[in-house]
């Protein structure tokens, strides 16, 4: 695996809950132990989480693959995986 491109911790979006004016931080790397949030594994890598703040309360759709377009959120990249 390239260090140009990041793991694949899973195949599958983490959906949960989120709630309004929540901030956090997702791993763009796919190193992190806490998936789908930053741990500080990118240490020493390219890759830098990803802050998000959340709007509204609802149910996010977190991407685990790093694949999706949408960054953060899932999009379905990980039925093609």
């Amino acid at each position: 695996m390239s260090d140009d491109e990041p793991l694949c911790p899973m195949t599958r979006p983490i959906v949960q809950q989120e709630q309004q004016g929540t901030t956090r931080w997702w791993c763009a790397c796919g190193r992190s132990k806490s998936q789908p949030f930053c741990d500080g594994s990118h240490a020493g890598t390219r890759f830098q989480p990803i802050e998000v703040e959340v709007q509204e309360t609802r149910v996010v759709a977190w991407c685990t693959c790093k694949k999706s377009a949408k960054g953060p959120m899932c999009d379905g990249s990980h039925s093609k995986l």
